[in-house]
């Protein structure tokens, strides 16, 4: 007899995500500033720089295409406008590539795009910009550091983000490691035969069926197991993460394999309602924690 995937009741989920959420604020907590500060002084730098080279952003416009080539300056510029405009938006608005080999080749693509940065320029973080004068010295300052106050948050956010996930990644891997399980190469996996062995699993991001999977375990007892990873800092974004994302994956991959061949799961850590994860679970979603992996182990273990 196949061992069945573990299954929550709404004690244990409240529970599980308790915990979690716990873990999650723990490590919020004692993240340290140095993170922040360093990527403050960085743009701080950077920010200085533009607006020394353009003279204040008086000569932004002639210089756009010296200016642009810079990704460092490029990126500066993009947080001029007020909210800061995307590098898609912008390429996008600018009907350009902005990449340095582009802008070298077609310098007038870098004058579009700065004077679409123009159009939207933030008066209050620069308010000498429509007054033809000199910024005072308090003036370029305060601009200067709410600038890079902006570009680093960001920054740190964006890193944050992609930290956690691939430490939650790394973390599965090496549980599965230590359990016995053996490492092997990504690919495209299509059927049973073009998946890794019993026993083995894929630690880098797979395409399974039509859907790709963070990781893709393959059970001792022949069922495929793709697994993603999710972390959610908030019971709203866990509803993306989970439900419109892992969920619907989970019923992509039994209706390609099988309900008997595919046991789609998700390792989670941060913050999920109970009842979005009771919904998951219903659709076929097979539920980890991050806290607490052994479970999952214990579980693929039991397919022996």
């Amino acid at each position: 007899m196949t061992a069945a995937p573990p299954r929550w009741t709404t004690a244990e989920f409240t529970t599980a995500s308790e915990a979690a959420i716990k873990v999650f604020r723990d490590e919020r907590l004692i993240e340290p500033l140095e993170a922040y500060l360093d990527q403050l002084e960085e743009a701080r730098g950077r920010m200085e720089d533009l607006l020394e080279t353009t003279v204040d952003l008086t000569e932004l416009l002639n210089m756009a295409p010296s200016v642009m080539v810079d990704p460092g300056l490029l990126e500066c510029v993009r947080y001029l406008v007020g909210p800061p405009i995307s590098m898609d938006d912008l390429k996008t608005l600018a009907d350009a590539t902005l990449s340095p080999t582009s802008i070298k080749k077609k310098p007038a693509e870098a004058t579009t795009a700065v004077e679409i940065v123009l159009l939207g320029l933030d008066r209050q973080r620069f308010p000498w910009s429509g007054e033809a004068r000199d910024p005072t010295e308090a003036e370029r300052s305060a601009a200067t550091l709410a600038s890079a106050a902006m570009i680093a948050s960001r920054k740190v956010m964006t890193s944050r983000a992609n930290e956690s996930k691939t430490a939650q990644e790394a973390a599965v891997a090496e549980a599965l490691e230590a359990a016995g399980l053996k490492r092997a190469p990504a690919r495209t996996i299509k059927t049973l035969t073009t998946a890794p062995a019993p026993g083995e699993f894929c630690a880098a991001e797979c395409l399974v069926g039509s859907r790709k999977a963070d990781l893709t375990i393959r059970l001792f007892d022949d069922r495929l197991m793709p697994l993603e990873c999710k972390v959610s800092n908030s019971s709203t974004n866990s509803i993306k993460r989970l439900n419109n994302d892992a969920a619907v994956k989970a019923a992509t991959w039994i209706d390609e394999f099988g309900s008997l061949t595919a046991v789609p799961a998700a390792v989670l850590s941060g913050v999920f309602k109970v009842r979005n994860l009771e919904q998951a679970q219903d659709r076929g979603l097979t539920v980890f924690w991050a806290q607490d992996l052994d479970r999952l182990v214990d579980f693929v273990l039991s397919t022996k």
